[in-house]
């Protein structure tokens, strides 16, 4: 709309000076073009306020708003406009001085008595030449007077060069042309007689008169009656034409001119002084708006750049580097343009390539995260000051610590609370405190669940300059490892002992009873009981020592399983029922949630686990009053997988503390009866049937064991797979 009404603007103003330049040709258009002038220029000032308003208020508006760059436009505004008021306000208040004395100059006293004089002037010598002329002509009709009428023609000619005149022409009384001479191109009849001389002649009277020609000079004609016979009556009229020279014919119009001209403009002076005045105040306006609208203009072009250049920088700030400005002009703004675009494409660039530093970086971080998340041993990757840079998930299954959140915190703060950290912890610094950043140690830390046994190694960390920046510290659960080792050393053990000790126990027996048999009832009384008494004590021991050689038998036997579904719920119920008469001091509870008829397990390991641990309970309850068992059977979500959790509680007095992790081990007990061999073996059968089995205390004093048993073939073959899995991904590792 602005750019629309500054076009028009712009039209008019080039009207209104085409305008003026027509007056400037011809000072007599000035009248009738003076109003259009006017009118012009007013609706060209109204063009331009409405254009100044709309700017003014569009600047009021963004120096409100805090528009970046409006601050300056308003100051580079208010520096233009006092450089073009001050100008304009000499040159018009000058210029008023100029026209209002001008125009009172042009009508001076001497100059309208010099043009009064030079007009009476001319009209005084046409009018002495007029005299003459008239005074030529009476006396060329008294010659004539005297001279016969027959006889006129030829006198007319020689009469007419004899005054100078350019026509002679003799016409009668009826205003008929008697005779005429002319120095015009013959075959041109003179024209006849007027109206008013032939009333002026008629009453007897000369006539004279002044006449201008086409071509701008004039003619003085004259006419006298021509009086002829006694009676003197008027027998016709002689009329001549006088040609004025051209010289005084120029110069009379010249002065003619002259004074009309100023005489109108004397006529005109005090409309004249308003009418310029008006004019120059308004163009004034229209210079002084033209100028303000001029200097939004240009503070706009000058600005702009500035505005882009901050909208850029503010792009720039928030991250956008692809800003590119368009540059405005050669100088040196459109040089800091070009600069600031060539600064953001080298952002950009280097954006581009510190994005792809970074994908490389996070991927090789991804592909890091990944080894570590699949580890299985622990890592934790510290800061010199021992605070938490990075954390495996296998350190937090390992350590029992939910590392989550927990980055940037001092290991020390977390071990605080926790026994298996706090040891890991105490290692560590102890290492460190000596020095040694690089070592490899086994230790042995105390759990909730028992004693374990970690296999840790700790490295450096240095940057680039070689400095010291951290450290990382690798450590896995050995305790499996270790067990099943001892396992494996067990059952060597209990197979050669099976195979080395049962075979002699037959003969032993039999020999003792052989010796009790034959010798018995040869001797004397006394030394029959002392026999007896020693056979009896040999065969005890031999039964005893049978029962332990069985004991590992079962322990070293290969796992040579025969599985079948069954109800697990029938086969405990048929154990306990074999222990109620032996323990009937001994409450034993047994309680299934659910009942499961489809457990698929091997019924003979099942049964003989179960065998193990009620006998191991009732030998732990021993004489102790309200001695109670409790067998509790449910179906638990472990891992997103469905499995048989078996516990058997009693109030025997629990484990020993010192002892809770090596519960498992064989020959390890806390009853004073046993060989330490029961819990070894259950631990056998529950991991033959790839479960997993766990030991704690009561609150009140007694013991617990925690058994899970996949319910079915299915889920048993996930587990080994998964297992082999895990094996394969720590050999990797390795």
């Amino acid at each position: 709309m602005y750019g629309m009404l500054g076009a028009f603007g712009v039209g008019l103003s080039f009207i209104a000076l085409l305008m003026l330049s027509q007056v400037a040709k011809n000072s007599e258009n000035f009248d009738q073009l003076a109003n259009s002038i006017l009118w012009v220029n007013v609706l060209c000032l109204l063009v331009l306020m409405i254009l100044l308003i709309g700017n003014l208020s569009k600047l009021y508006r963004d120096y409100r708003s805090h528009v970046p760059g409006s601050k300056l436009k308003a100051r580079m505004v208010g520096m233009f406009v006092g450089l073009a008021i001050i100008p304009l306000l000499i040159v018009f208040y000058f210029s008023m001085q100029f026209i209002n004395r001008g125009i009172d100059t042009w009508f001076n006293v001497e100059v309208e008595a010099g043009l009064d004089d030079a007009l009476t002037l001319s009209r005084n010598a046409l009018a002495m030449q007029m005299r003459d002329h008239l005074a030529a002509t009476e006396q060329i009709a008294e010659r004539l007077r005297l001279t016969d009428q027959k006889q006129f023609i030829y006198e007319i000619g020689s009469l007419r060069q004899e005054i100078g005149a350019s026509e002679l022409t003799l016409f009668g009384r009826n205003g008929r042309m008697i005779a005429t001479n002319s120095n015009q191109t013959a075959g041109i009849a003179p024209k006849g007689l007027s109206d008013e001389l032939l009333l002026q002649v008629r009453q007897n009277r000369p006539y004279v008169s002044l006449d201008p020609l086409s071509d701008g000079s004039y003619e003085i004609r004259t006419a006298v009656p021509l009086i002829g016979g006694r009676n003197l009556d008027a027998i016709g009229t002689i009329r001549s034409r006088f040609l004025v020279s051209q010289r005084i014919g120029r110069m009379v119009n010249s002065i003619d001119s002259s004074y009309t001209d100023y005489k109108k403009i004397v006529y005109l002076r005090a409309p004249l002084k308003r009418t310029f005045s008006l004019t120059l105040t308004v163009v004034l306006m229209i210079s002084l708006l033209a100028s303000i609208y001029g200097a939004f203009v240009l503070s706009r072009r000058l600005v702009s750049p500035i505005q882009n250049l901050v909208e850029g920088t503010r792009a720039v700030a928030k991250g956008d580097f692809d800003t590119q400005l368009p540059i405005p002009t050669g100088d040196e703004i459109g040089f800091l343009v070009n600069s600031f675009n060539e600064m953001t494409k080298g952002l950009s660039l280097a954006r581009q390539q510190a994005s792809m530093s970074q994908n490389l970086v996070e991927a090789e971080r991804a592909n890091l995260e990944i080894i570590l998340a699949n580890l299985s041993t622990g890592v934790i990757s510290l800061e010199s000051n021992l605070k938490i840079r990075t954390v495996n998930k296998a350190a937090g299954a390992i350590l029992n610590v939910d590392f989550n959140g927990r980055t940037g915190e001092l290991l020390s703060d977390m071990a605080t609370g926790n026994s298996v950290l706090q040891e890991l912890y105490d290692v560590v610094k102890r290492q460190l405190d000596k020095g040694v950043t690089i070592w490899h140690d086994q230790i042995v830390v105390h759990a909730v669940k028992g004693r374990r046994v970690l296999t840790c190694a700790c490295t450096n960390l240095s940057s680039e300059a070689g400095e010291e920046v951290g450290f990382v510290v690798v450590f896995d659960d050995i305790t499996l490892q270790l067990q099943s080792q001892r396992d494996a050393a067990w059952g060597e053990v209990a197979r050669r002992l099976a195979h080395e000790i049962k075979n002699p126990l037959t003969p032993i027996q039999l020999s003792a009873e052989r010796l009790r048999k034959k010798y018995l009832d040869t001797m004397s009384t006394e030394d029959g009981e002392i026999l007896d008494r020693s056979t009896h004590i040999i065969v005890e021991q031999v039964a005893a020592m049978r029962d332990m050689v069985n004991a590992f038998s079962d322990y070293a036997r290969a796992p040579d399983m025969d599985i079948s579904s069954f109800s697990i719920e029938d086969l405990i119920n048929e154990v306990i029922d074999l222990y109620k008469e032996q323990a009937k001091t001994i409450n034993i509870q047994f309680n299934i949630e659910t009942p499961i008829d489809d457990f698929d397990a091997d019924p003979g390991r099942i049964r003989q686990m179960m065998h193990n641990l009620i006998r191991n309970s009732i030998e732990a309850i021993d004489t102790r009053q309200n001695g109670f068992i409790k067998i509790d059977i449910k179906q638990v979500n472990v891992k997103q997988r469905e499995m048989i959790q078996i516990t058997v509680e009693d109030n025997g007095g629990g484990f020993k503390e010192e002892s809770l992790g090596q519960i498992f081990d064989p020959y390890v007990t806390s009853k004073p009866k046993g060989t330490g061999l029961g819990l070894a073996i259950v631990k056998k059968l529950v991991e033959e049937h790839m479960g997993s089995i766990e030991a704690k205390n009561t609150k009140n004093q007694g013991a617990l064991i925690s058994i899970l048993l996949p319910p079915n073939e299915q889920i048993r073959e996930a587990i080994i797979s998964n297992l082999q899995n895990h094996q394969d991904n720590g050999r990797d590792s390795r």
